[in-house]
């Protein structure tokens, strides 16, 4: 069976965590189906939605980070728990933030690997335990 860990990896070191020398529209353009779907409890993102949503993070939370801790495969399905964390400087979900105090979030995400591409994502993130931290 082939090792889709490998394909969905780069969605984390080299998409949802900042690196400056990285494009990151041209890197999740070729990672992404095009028919690819994010969804959460509360909406579906297409690949143009969720690389806009992610530049912005990056312009927003200059050192984010999205580790993968655990990766398990499953057929042609991805498990990933990782932790994201960062400094958010401006407004970040409604909160006013200066880059002085840090989040640190888990996240569990389940990829369809199709052709070599991600076709869907479900994901859960913590992000009522990241704006707790961003308040105290």
């Amino acid at each position: 069976m082939e090792d889709l860990k490998e394909i969905v990896r780069p969605f984390y070191t080299q998409c949802l965590t900042v690196n400056t020398e990285a494009n990151v529209a041209e890197i999740m353009s070729k990672l992404l189906a095009d028919s690819f779907q994010s969804v959460n409890s509360a909406e579906s993102k297409g690949k143009t939605q969720l690389t806009g949503q992610v530049q912005g993070f990056w312009k927003m939370i200059p050192n984010l980070k999205w580790e993968p801790q655990e990766m398990l495969q499953d057929g042609n399905r991805v498990i990933v728990r990782s932790l994201a964390s960062g400094n958010p400087q401006g407004n970040f979900m409604g909160i006013e933030c200066d880059g002085s105090k840090a989040f640190s979030i888990m996240t569990i995400d389940i990829h369809t690997v199709e052709n070599g591409h991600i076709t869907h994502v479900f994901h859960v993130e913590e992000w009522t335990t990241g704006m707790k931290q961003l308040k105290s």
